[in-house]
């Protein structure tokens, strides 16, 4: 479904991303793991044309996508969930819900996509007349998903999606993006616990300094001595 191959992405003098390549197969949940500063954010700012790679090939679906616009991008299929959230704080939950949704002028199944948003999410259809900003964290998250899930997405790209939230609240958000899942959405999945998103994933890529250093089934990854000592312990 997604192919990077070699892509190398700057801001400014800095090499951001270096001769990065990753796959992605229909269907799959993939994490990216790695610290602070590696490249995670802006790989997938690269794959939803939020950033431009100097060089390199991004293709989604056999479709060659470096130049495209992030509108554009959406419109094919891919929908970016953004670290910290960065909902609408001062629209209502169902006014954020219908900005996902702004690509669309299929009402009769855009309002299938809402209940199947308040299916997974319960708590927004109870909320859905509420100002954004004056929601929990772990709802505003919930909103985040809920808004990237209305443009009705082949790959959903999600960016820390557990970063400040309750532990409990950490596992109902990774069961949903489960649920997700197994409803046909592919996930590229960037998260700081790399233990939860091991768990929940099929493939793993470990990025380092704006390069893959490990690569595999997730299963393994987990049993990888140079992951448990950098990522899993402590």
């Amino acid at each position: 479904m997604l192919e990077v191959k070699n892509v190398n992405v700057y801001y400014g003098a800095i090499h951001a991303l270096k001769d990065l390549s990753l796959k992605i197969n229909e269907g799959e949940i993939v994490t990216l793991i790695g610290g602070n500063g590696a490249g995670k954010s802006t790989t997938l700012k690269t794959i939803s044309g939020l950033l431009t790679p100097k060089s390199g090939e991004v293709k989604f679906n056999g479709k060659m996508t470096n130049n495209l616009r992030a509108t554009d991008l959406v419109k094919l299929g891919i929908s970016h969930v953004p670290e910290g959230r960065r909902i609408f704080t001062k629209m209502s939950v169902m006014e954020n819900l219908e900005m996902g949704a702004y690509i669309r002028d299929d009402k009769k199944e855009m309002d299938k996509d809402y209940q199947k948003v308040f299916s997974l999410f319960p708590i927004l259809e109870k909320r859905k007349g509420q100002i954004a900003g004056t929601l929990s964290g772990g709802e505003q998250q919930m909103l985040a998903i809920g808004r990237g899930l209305m443009s009705r997405p082949k790959l959903l790209l999600l960016d820390e999606p557990s970063m400040g939230l309750a532990p409990i609240i950490v596992k109902e958000i990774f069961k949903i993006i489960s649920d997700i899942n197994e409803s046909g959405t592919t996930v590229l999945l960037v998260e700081q616990n790399a233990n939860l998103a091991l768990k929940l994933s099929h493939r793993a890529y470990i990025i380092r300094n704006g390069e893959i250093e490990i690569e595999g089934k997730s299963e393994e990854i987990l049993e990888d001595d140079r992951v448990r000592k950098a990522y899993l312990e402590g």
